[in-house]
């Protein structure tokens, strides 16, 4: 377990400095409008690299790519490899589980916290409402009474 994680250390540490290379290899290169390539200095690069200098560009572009193509696929390989050797059970391990699967189960003591309790449902209805003596009380529908409020009830015409 060692030695994978310090592979995956090692080569985390390349991969963010291909990536980074990667990065200022491609900025520098020249685009037909002379994008950023021109803030290095046109006759710099040449210069340095000679006249085919786009050439070179393009191609350590390339191999810095391939390198982190490969570096990413070898990191996931790595990560896979760790995440099922943690997942093995050492033998203490199966031990202490056949120990334990083994033993009785205790049943939870009852008491009026663990059982459910059924929840009662009653239809709400408002209360008899009545506005003159003359008129009979309004009676309130049986079912339950809508989540928006509603307006009170008319009276009745003389």
């Amino acid at each position: 377990m060692f030695w994978t994680n310090a592979l995956i250390v090692v080569l985390l540490s390349l991969f963010v400095i291909d990536a980074v290379l990667m990065c200022l290899v491609i900025l520098m290169q020249r685009s037909k409008q002379e994008g950023l390539g021109a803030a290095f200095g046109g006759g710099l690069t040449e210069s340095v690299w000679g006249a085919q200098t786009s050439n070179v560009l393009v191609k350590g572009t390339v191999w810095m790519a391939l390198i982190f193509f490969i570096l990413s696929i070898s990191l996931a390989r790595l990560y896979t490899y760790r995440a099922t050797q943690m997942e093995k059970v050492s033998a203490v391990q199966e031990a202490l589980m056949k120990t334990s699967n083994t033993a009785a189960p205790t049943a939870p003591p009852a008491n009026a916290l663990t059982t459910p309790v059924a929840p009662t449902t009653a239809p709400l209805t408002p209360p008899a409402m009545t506005t003159s003596t003359n008129a009979p009380a309004a009676t309130a529908p049986s079912v339950p009474a809508p989540a928006a409020p509603t307006t009170p009830a008319q009276p009745a015409a003389k």
